[in-house]
């Protein structure tokens, strides 16, 4: 297996406009394809937008959604990819034709769809239905698998997907910087983005804060060390409808380690490469040859009633 190059991408989205999420993903592609990256990867819903879908009604995002994958974006997305010679990752709301929606998200390159997955935990409209399966394919040579936003906080997902034989998992969020029972927690005053350019120091410590990048790394290094995986972290920059996100995409490695990240307050790139010693190096990789699932799995596999829907809109 070969070193892998992966960009993370950050972008400020406009709500409901395709066509200018994609010349931006296209833009931010091209940028990565000089820099020799032969993965982009791009936040959730990064093909439409995110937050704006919670007032959507059930005929709206249906007219939002597209079929995959006889998508006309996804067409636009391989016509990128093929022109960059580039593997894009991004997300749209997905509907079937039981007229069933879905939040996906696709790794395309220019043959088409190579993986598709389906959020499990979604919650940012009650007519988008929850996947019920992982995924798990091959860029390269690496498997990599995709886990969408809060998917990730549920751990057992970050290791189902790495039991599959997933060494990468894209991780693409809108996420920080909203409200939560957690200490620190809450919104980011949209006005410190409007006055960005004059005094960049207030917004700077709201999104490196506990509101935003501090609460991150409480867990999400957690999940690359255990698993001994590379993680790209993926999420938006600016606002996204009335909601301010703070960016921050990054790769992490088998390590805990951030290797790259985006930093500044434009639409920007973080580049790493991945290296598969790493992963047989690290310490996730002893951890899970020592398990004995004959002492937990009928703990882990209990039945109960999950907790589908997550209010904090």
């Amino acid at each position: 297996m070969h070193k892998l190059k992966v960009a993370t991408a950050q972008f400020e989205n406009v709500s409901g406009n395709k066509d200018a999420n994609i010349a931006t993903i296209k833009k931010l592609a091209s940028k990565a394809s000089v820099q020799g990256a032969d993965v982009i990867a791009f936040h959730e819903c990064s093909i439409h937008g995110y937050t704006f879908a919670r007032n959507l009604s059930r005929n709206e995002i249906f007219d939002l959604a597209e079929f995959l994958p006889e998508s006309s974006t996804v067409k636009k997305i391989q016509e990128i990819a093929k022109e960059y010679n580039i593997h894009i990752l991004t997300g749209m709301f997905e509907k079937d034709s039981l007229g069933d929606i879905y939040k996906a998200h696709l790794c395309i390159n220019k043959d088409g769809i190579v993986g598709k997955y389906r959020k499990i935990h979604p919650f940012i409209n009650p007519h988008v239905k929850p996947g019920n399966s992982y995924c798990v394919f091959n860029i390269n040579g690496w498997k990599c698998g995709i886990l969408i936003c809060y998917d990730n906080n549920v751990i057992e997902n970050v290791r189902a997907t790495k039991l599959l034989g997933a060494d990468v998992i894209f991780m693409p969020h809108v996420t920080m910087c909203t409200p939560s029972t957690r200490p620190g927690a809450g919104f980011v005053d949209p006005k410190l983005w409007e006055n960005r350019e004059n005094d960049p120091t207030s917004l700077r410590l709201e999104f490196e804060g506990m509101k935003g990048r501090k609460w991150l790394m409480k867990w999400l290094p957690a999940r690359a060390y255990d698993n001994s995986i590379y993680a790209v972290f993926s999420n938006p920059i600016g606002m996204d409808d009335d909601q301010l996100k703070n960016g921050h995409s990054m790769i992490i490695d088998p390590y805990g380690d951030v290797v790259a990240e985006c930093t500044s307050f434009e639409n920007e790139i973080a580049i790493a490469t991945l290296k598969p010693e790493a992963i047989q190096k690290a310490g996730g990789t002893r951890y899970i040859k020592a398990r004995k699932p004959e002492l937990y799995k009928n703990i882990i596999g209990k039945e109960h009633n999950s907790e589908q829907k997550v209010s904090w809109l």
